[in-house]
């Protein structure tokens, strides 16, 4: 049977709740604060629930919770208040220092051995969570240790240095490309179809866990073959159509080939990310040989950049509030992002058209 601890000056109330409560409980009694914090130094760990009266000499109710606090036992143990206290101020009071619920006097039999086997029961369930949350951090931090010391001995080995290399080199010969394109459109358009460039190498630690999580092998050649973004580059571009421009002259070069292509913008994700992925094989030239390489090329306009920039730095906050209500806003914001680019966009068309028929009087 479980242990419940029944504290109260008033003899009478004291038996009255043993005799509801010690079919279900074994119950003990004490008479005041002192002599129940004393009990709980010796049994706190075997106590289910306290019943603890508010009103008694030499400690009173409250004082005991404050003490029940610094030892940590209000988080395992649910305390429930029994008193005639109606007033609004001392219930607040007493939930402020952790109480769980109330028992008033006169004591109704029913009552009392509902709160109480509620009391009991969701704790019961809280502790258990818990636990398992707790478990679940050592075992993450423990696959964080593990993933961190194979990473280092992934980075520490040639072949997979010299992949890196490769990779690093698809990323340059993208970015020369893209550049080259850059410098063209300036020279006869007299503007840049993109504002900048951002690369990044997935790092070791990065392509452990993902090889680890798909269940791949943790080799050179698995990496070759099953991760498609360790070369990344993000491009971004003044407006939307610039974004296919420049997708559609890059993918026409002979020697560059598309692996993959997907186009959040026309067919945005649920949260509102919006980008234009392409998969490619680049070729890089070594001394000894020409090969190809994969890399994930990703367009965005400045305003998708900045809400994705955004939306990765709040997805990653913990102990966040309203989480629903922040996704619905990120997504309105979105749309509203997406309605501005093209607004941008037409009023960039306006002032083309109105240069061209300047130009044409001017002749």
């Amino acid at each position: 049977m479980q242990k419940i601890l029944v504290v109260d000056d008033a003899e009478l109330n004291r038996e009255f709740l043993n005799d509801i409560l010690e079919d279900d409980y074994l119950v003990e009694m004490r008479e005041d604060g002192e002599a129940a914090l004393k009990f709980l130094e010796q049994y706190g760990g075997e106590t289910a629930a306290v019943l603890l009266d508010l009103h008694m000499p030499k400690k009173d109710g409250l004082e005991v919770m404050m003490e029940m606090e610094q030892t940590g036992w209000m988080d395992g143990i649910p305390v429930l208040i029994i008193s005639s206290e109606y007033a609004a101020e001392v219930e607040s009071r007493c939930l402020e220092l952790g109480a769980f619920d109330f028992i008033h006097k006169p004591f109704d039999s029913s009552i009392v051995k509902n709160r109480v086997k509620n009391a009991i029961e969701l704790f019961a369930h809280k502790n258990q969570l818990e636990q398992k949350v707790e478990e679940q951090e050592v075992m993450l931090r423990k696959q964080d240790r593990i993933i961190r010391i194979q990473a280092e001995k992934l980075k520490e080995a040639e072949p997979f240095n010299r992949l890196m290399m490769e990779y690093q080199a698809a990323i340059m010969e993208i970015e020369t490309r893209l550049k080259v394109l850059n410098a063209e459109f300036s020279q006869e358009y007299n503007r840049n179809p993109f504002e900048s460039i951002k690369s990044r190498l997935k790092t070791p630690a990065s392509i452990y866990e993902k090889l680890e999580r798909k269940g791949y092998p943790v080799t050179v050649d698995s990496i070759r073959e099953n991760l498609k973004d360790v070369a990344g580059i993000r491009v971004i571009c003044s407006f939307p159509d610039d974004i296919y421009r420049l997708a559609a002259l890059l993918n026409k070069q002979d020697d560059i080939i598309l692996l993959r292509k997907k186009d959040y913008i026309q067919n945005p994700k649920p949260n509102g990310y919006r980008s234009l992925h392409l998969i490619l094989n680049v070729p890089i030239f070594l001394s000894k040989e020409k090969k190809y390489m994969m890399a994930e090329v990703q367009f965005r306009t400045i305003a998708m950049d900045f809400w994705a920039s955004l939306e990765h730095k709040l997805k990653y906050k913990k102990h966040v509030n309203d989480t629903d209500e922040i996704v619905r806003r990120l997504k309105l914001c979105a749309d509203s992002i997406e309605d501005l680019d093209y607004q941008m966009q037409e009023l960039r068309d306006k002032i083309d058209l109105s240069k061209e028929h300047v130009d044409v009087e001017a002749v």
